[in-house]
């Protein structure tokens, strides 16, 4: 059997020595370079953002005239439907039917 060297209980452990200047300086490059990529990727989007915003005002203002719209026609039926009760409740009625028929 082989004898294995005498080990002393509180012998202090070695600590890694400090990373080389190197290793700080690649890790600098690297994130050097990935603020410039993010920068440029910013910049390139820039001009698309604004154009998606200007097509969501542009589609906004939009969905207020159609609203506006729908609110002028809705007022008109009303008055069309006070102004001839009878005509109203017939023309309603002859819808009634017809959509029951094509319903079938």
């Amino acid at each position: 059997m082989a004898s294995s060297p005498p080990t002393t209980p509180n012998t202090p452990v070695a600590e890694p020595p400090p990373a080389p200047a190197a290793g700080e300086d690649l890790m600098s490059r690297v994130v050097a370079g990935a603020h410039q990529t993010i920068d440029r990727l910013a910049e390139s989007a820039a001009p698309a953002v604004e154009r998606l915003q200007e097509a969501g005002d542009q589609v906004g203002a939009r969905a207020g005239q159609l609203q506006e719209l729908g609110d002028e026609w809705t007022e008109s039926l009303r008055d069309t439907v006070r102004q001839h009760p009878l005509a109203s409740v017939a023309v309603a009625l002859a819808a009634g039917v017809l959509l029951a028929r094509v319903m079938r």
